[in-house]
């Protein structure tokens, strides 16, 4: 029994047909863009003019389809490597981080929470303009004081992946210092009065543990990244991941149905990494489940 759900039959009707209505609100746009990604059509609007796949294989006449499409394959190209860039770093500081607020107690420890929370509610295109006014600054000063230039400072693939670490460093922290703050730390005790060194003992009792954290939150900042507009929109350089490309292609020519092409194949990628998270959260459960 849904005892969330109203129990007279007029506020169950109300209540179902609310979850309809939003769920259709959610799914409409993303059924309509997968759908028009095989009209056979130069524009995405009806009439149907038949099925085709030419938007996603097509290399003739007008129908480039979206593989054989050399922009939008470097920017592909491009936001997966700078996904996986991203989600490594922001994984690594975030483990750091949920060991130091859940295994330490220090003075500051609660500012230094809450700062670390801070990048999630500002806005993606403010964080993305004070990275680049600082990292301006800094490169110019060395620059014309120093006569160092500093490349790496200018807008371009190193911004983009300290700026989206800043906040994804955060998602990831609490993910994983949530599942490190269920460990029992007793194992680790007894590891060590067995004479494992403290690194073998995180190595072969806490990490194990917190592998089905480490991939979701992996996989999670990968997500995030690949598809984040608002803060690359400030760092970009030349390298344009993904989303700057289809930006760039809307506004200069307008929308087209390879790029429904392009949202239908990240959707059903998207999809099946969240499915991947899933089954390895499912399974790293399943087998504790046998050993005990």
């Amino acid at each position: 029994m849904n005892v969330a759900e109203p129990q007279s039959s007029l506020a169950r009707w109300i209540y179902r047909a609310y979850i309809a209505v939003f769920l259709i609100y959610l799914v409409a746009p993303l059924v309509a863009a997968g759908v028009f990604a095989f009209n056979d059509s130069m524009f995405p609007m009806l009439p149907w003019k038949g099925f085709t796949l030419g938007w996603f294989f097509g290399n003739s006449g007008e129908q480039i389809g979206m593989f054989h499409d050399p922009r939008l394959l470097d920017g592909l190209l491009n936001s997966a490597e700078i996904g996986l860039m991203v989600a490594a770093l922001s994984v690594l500081l975030g483990t750091c981080n949920a060991f130091l607020f859940e295994r330490c107690d220090f003075p500051g420890k609660r500012f230094l929470y809450i700062v670390m929370i801070i990048p999630l509610v500002i806005p993606g295109v403010i964080l993305g303009i004070s990275i680049l006014l600082l990292a301006s600054m800094v490169a110019n000063w060395a620059s014309n004081s120093l006569n160092i230039e500093l490349d790496l400072l200018r807008p371009g693939v190193f911004l983009i992946v300290l700026g989206q670490a800043s906040f994804l460093t955060t998602i990831t922290s609490l993910v994983i210092a949530a599942r490190l703050g269920k460990f029992d730390i007793s194992l680790e005790e007894a590891a060590l009065n067995l004479g494992a060194s403290r690194f073998r003992a995180l190595r072969t009792v806490t990490l194990p543990y917190l592998m089905p954290a480490l991939v979701s939150a992996f996989i999670v900042a990968f997500l995030v990244s690949f598809e984040n507009f608002n803060t690359t929109v400030m760092l970009v350089g030349s390298k344009a991941p993904l989303t700057i490309t289809m930006y760039d292609r809307m506004v200069r020519v307008g929308s087209t149905p390879v790029l429904n092409a392009v949202s239908f194949f990240l959707m059903i990628a998207s999809g099946g990494l969240a499915v991947l998270s899933l089954f390895v959260q499912r399974e790293k459960t399943e087998m504790r489940a046998t050993q005990r």
